[in-house]
């Protein structure tokens, strides 16, 4: 598994893309962070906390995660080594989290440098170390968990067609409706008797909860259920096309 897995993050480094996925991502987070003045401007705030960062993210990695994940089953489909890799003595949802554990692996890279901003915050905070630690480490722990559903929603998305653009294009719609969806459909006025339970079903809610620095194990659960779906859904992907 740990073969397939470097291969993939080591196959996706030696292009270019790789590089550039990285650094828009940390460019725009830095635009608006440091240098566009505005709601998301740390300096125009006038306190020291990381809140755009965690903000902002959803909505870049709604864009960075696909991409990202695009080529991981539909460049494999195209060019026929998956039906060379799918004869190979290896189990096949060893294979789906081989290229999950290396998506997942390659956007912690990206969020790796934002750590910066931390230091940074931590420093100019009067006085310095005046920040909420606790806090922010649990925006981070949120952030990992929102990429690691995008990643898997991402990874089934590829394994659905050969287009890599495509792909792209079906993980983005999953993901946005999935952070975003449920909360526009609990405003309906058809869903307003347990509006609360369908917020509950998406992401933003659980995302929002574990950012606020408490751990609830009803949050660990519900990102690592939808993980463990859409996983579920490409191995059945990969083994109703091994047996077509």
């Amino acid at each position: 598994m740990f073969v397939l897995t470097r291969k993939e993050i080591s196959s996706f480094f030696t292009s270019i893309t790789g590089y550039l996925v990285v650094i828009v991502f940390l460019i725009f987070n830095s635009l608006f962070i440091w240098m566009f003045h505005g709601e998301f401007n740390i300096f125009d705030a006038g306190y020291a906390q990381l809140d755009p960062l965690f903000i902002l993210a959803p909505w870049i990695f709604l864009f960075l995660i696909p991409a990202v994940t695009m080529r991981l089953f539909s460049d494999e489909k195209k060019s026929g080594t998956l039906e060379l890799l799918l004869t190979r003595p290896i189990d096949e949802f060893t294979i789906v989290l081989s290229k999950y554990l290396a998506g997942l692996l390659i956007v912690l890279v990206s969020l790796l440098p934002t750590l910066v901003y931390f230091l940074t915050v931590y420093v100019l905070a009067s006085p310095a170390g005046n920040v909420d630690t606790g806090g922010i480490w649990g925006s981070y722990l949120g952030l990992f968990f929102l990429a690691s559903i995008y990643v898997a929603i991402g990874v089934y998305a590829s394994s659905l067609t050969d287009n890599q653009i495509i792909s792209f294009i079906i993980s983005l719609l999953f993901c946005f409706v999935i952070y975003f969806g449920f909360d526009s459909l609990a405003q309906l006025p058809f869903f307003s008797s347990f509006d609360s339970l369908v917020i509950k079903l998406g992401i933003s809610e659980h995302y929002r909860s574990i950012s606020r620095g408490v751990v609830d194990l009803r949050d660990v659960v519900y990102f690592v259920s939808v993980v463990f779906f859409f996983l579920f859904l490409t191995h059945h992907r990969l083994l109703s096309r091994k047996w077509r």
